[in-house]
């Protein structure tokens, strides 16, 4: 072979050898251009990561402290994030009328039969935190002539005919002029339920109790004592009227029905207490699958969940409780024992249990109780009907107040009741709830003559 071929062999295998060796750094080269874009995009990645997780933490902090400061506005601790949660805000609880509701206690052990084994009257303030509980015996008489009286004609026989809460309601409004809205109607499995969901109620029995009915299979077996009751043994004790051998609670306490109200009222306010319980609020969700499979009402949701936050903090001993008063008789034609109400007593405990009760206010250096009469009031009609001036006139005359002037003024959407001369929210309160309607506003006035202003809106 000549020189010249071997010298183009070299030559062409050096050639090679360079294209190859430069696509090995091209690809190296490329290999380490890709890898910097990726670390470069994690970088840029992880900063835009970083800023978001910074604007959502910035977001969860503006949020919650805009939460928390709405928690503080409505007054702190669990009623005040309740209140939060459901959208109040500090003047929510100020525009809320005192809730008065009929309870009727159901007992379901006869198939087919529906009694009415409690009747009561429960009223709730969430601006005093005070309530009422006022039992009304379950043979009172809702008829014309009580010589001729029949157990057809004894209110709690009023459901069982059609099943309608609405009559029992018409007729304890009859009795207590309390102008009630709303029912509730409790079936005995819901207060077994209950009880047994918040895992008993220890309560005091104030008597043996032994009494046996086999028609209504109802077996009452109870020693006296302080214990814990689960939701059978609470059946028994708020449906206790006698014993076997006829002896009932002791006169002291409360013989037959008044010893059997008292112990339903007693055990109401204990079991309030139970459920209030924080460990219960964890357990709210089957409490309210007991309400909804056991209870029947006309409350609207919207209704009760304004005044959910402010219940939490009730003290049951801020409760009223008492007895319609009347007496038992079986002087009529058919020999039926009835209660007939007493209707000027049930007048002043009406007044005294449900209005009165909120109007002692104090100052610092001196408590003194203002009397209805003492509060000066000016009510003008501005709803553009005439008879409303009248109407509100006598409503508040009738609760004890004094109406000392009166009027027209230009017409007006809305009811206000003015305060002018810094009268106590009790006693404003008290006006609003006697009117049923109105806003409080505060314009006070050195000036003026009277201490509060009612002006009267076309939603009166």
């Amino acid at each position: 072979m000549n020189k010249n071929s071997e010298n183009r062999r070299k030559s062409s295998k050096n050639s090679k050898s360079v294209k190859n060796n430069t696509k090995i750094n091209s690809k190296k080269t490329n290999k380490k251009d890709i890898s910097g874009q990726k670390a470069r995009n994690k970088k840029k990645k992880r900063k835009t990561l970083r800023i978001v997780l910074l604007v959502i933490l910035l977001i969860i902090l503006i949020a919650g402290g805009v939460f928390a400061y709405r928690v503080y506005k409505n007054g702190w601790g669990l009623s005040g994030m309740l209140a939060t949660v459901v959208g109040h805000n500090e003047n929510t609880k100020k525009e809320l009328q005192e809730l008065k509701v009929l309870v009727l206690g159901i007992s379901t052990d006869q198939e087919g039969v529906e009694l009415t084994d409690t009747i009561m009257v429960a009223s709730y303030n969430p601006n005093t935190q005070k309530a009422s509980l006022l039992s009304i015996p379950r043979d009172t008489y809702v008829g014309t002539n009580p010589a001729k009286a029949t157990a057809y004609q004894k209110i709690n026989s009023l459901y069982g005919r059609k099943h309608r809460p609405d009559e029992t309601l018409e007729a304890v409004n009859d009795i207590t002029n309390l102008g009630i809205q709303y029912y509730v109607v409790v079936r005995t499995e819901a207060l077994i339920e209950l009880v047994d969901a918040i895992g008993g109620v220890t309560f005091y029995v104030p008597m043996d109790m032994n009494y046996d009915d086999t028609n209504q299979d109802l077996h009452i077996h109870l020693k006296e004592g302080e214990q814990l009751l689960d939701g059978e043994k609470a059946e028994q004790l708020v449906r206790f009227r006698h014993n076997n051998n006829g002896t009932s609670y002791p006169v002291e306490y409360g013989d037959n029905d008044l010893g059997r109200m008292r112990t339903q009222r007693e055990f109401i306010m204990a079991t309030i207490k139970q459920t209030a319980k924080p460990e219960n609020i964890f357990k709210i969700g089957q409490i309210l699958e007991v309400a909804e499979k056991n209870i029947e009402t006309n409350i609207d949701f919207n209704v009760a969940k304004d005044y959910i936050p402010y219940v939490v903090e009730f003290d049951t001993a801020n409760m009223i409780t008492n007895t319609l008063p009347g007496e038992s008789t079986n002087k009529n034609s058919s020999g039926t024992w009835i209660f007939v109400h007493d209707e000027e007593e049930t007048e002043e405990l009406i007044q005294e249990m449900f209005y009165d009760r909120d109007l002692e206010q104090t100052t610092e250096d001196e408590e003194e109780t203002v009397s209805k009469a003492d509060i000066t009031l000016e009510v003008l009609n501005g709803s553009g009907d005439s008879s409303n001036l009248d109407k509100v006139v006598e409503e508040l005359e009738g609760a004890g107040y004094e109406v000392d002037r009166k009027g027209t003024t230009n017409s007006t959407a809305k009811t206000t009741i003015i305060n002018k001369k810094d009268v106590a929210d009790t006693i404003l309160t008290n006006i609003k709830q006697t009117i049923g309607a109105g806003t409080i506003s505060d314009s006070a006035s050195s000036s003026s003559k009277v201490d509060v202003t009612i002006v009267i809106g076309k939603d009166y």
